[in-house]
């Protein structure tokens, strides 16, 4: 009898535990993910390169400094009264948003956790950081990706914007405070 032969239902039996790990280390991220789609299609390179618009035109701080979010429709409206273009995906968001003054449900994508603490205006009016810094090419994008929403804790998350490890990297890179209490409630 063979060493296989002998011990063969163990080394079946810990070959299905491999094989059932490797599956659910790939498959577990893909599940707990759900892909949620924009309501409008919206192009931030159409209104940075045709419009001229920057940013902060349309994503501001509040006055006591913390972010003040997605746009609210008054932002669109002042510019889309009328259709700025011909297309069906124009038209719909005309009628279905501008002119019965109805907000956007726009897919957050960076809900974070209640125990984090982060400041918009402490990076850009403190550290002089420019918004690609952090949030990379998106202001140039033709087209907003889903949303990426945690099924299990309801957080979101996407690649346009940054997790912990590239902020403590950041922090470390410009020898900023690197505490778990800078950024963690």
């Amino acid at each position: 009898m063979t060493v296989f032969q002998k011990h063969r239902g163990q080394i079946l039996f810990v070959a299905g535990v491999l094989v059932a790990l490797a599956a659910g280390w790939r498959a577990f991220p893909v599940l707990r993910f759900q892909r949620v789609p924009q309501p409008v299609a919206f192009s931030h390179k159409i209104h940075t390169d045709k419009a001229g618009a920057k940013c902060e035109d349309c994503h501001s701080l509040r006055d006591d400094g913390a972010w003040a979010g997605i746009p609210a429709m008054d932002k669109c409206s002042g510019c889309h009264a009328q259709p700025m273009g011909t297309s069906a995906e124009e038209k719909r968001f005309i009628d279905g948003y501008v002119t019965p003054g109805r907000e956007i449900p726009w897919q957050v994508y960076s809900r974070q956790p209640q125990n984090v603490y982060f400041s918009h205006a402490a990076h850009i009016k403190l550290a002089h950081l420019d918004c690609r810094q952090c949030h990379g090419a998106q202001g140039e994008s033709d087209t907003l990706g889903p949303a990426r929403v945690d099924r299990i804790s309801g957080y979101s998350g996407s690649p346009h914007f940054q997790d912990m490890n590239a902020c403590e990297d950041c922090h470390r890179q410009r020898g900023a405070a690197n505490s778990c209490l800078a950024c963690h409630k």
